[in-house]
């Protein structure tokens, strides 16, 4: 497995992402208790847009975006943005 650290930066709807939360971590809780999530939380960018940080393990970054695209946010369209990068943790839980 591969760790990879996944920023979303969402959209303007504050209101519409408050209404979709409890669906969005229903659907994190699961994939953290499949061992896929080993993390995630809020998370501002340097111009203060809303988003999050994931630290997901998946084979490739294709599989976590797999994975990610079944998020109810992802589904009504609230992630303006989503960036995933492979991350090395060299000190940590996670490491090997």
């Amino acid at each position: 497995m591969t760790t990879f650290a996944v920023q979303y930066t969402y959209d303007d709807r504050a209101d519409r992402r408050d209404e979709v939360r409890p669906a969005h971590r229903a659907f994190l809780a699961g994939l953290y208790g499949t061992g896929a999530l080993l993390a995630s939380g809020p998370l501002a960018d340097d111009d203060g847009a809303p988003g999050a940080l994931l630290i997901v393990a998946a084979t490739s970054d294709q599989e976590a975006a797999e994975l990610l695209d079944a998020d109810p946010f992802a589904h009504d369209g609230l992630i303006a943005a989503r960036v995933i990068r492979g991350w090395v943790q060299v000190y940590g839980p996670w490491t090997d």
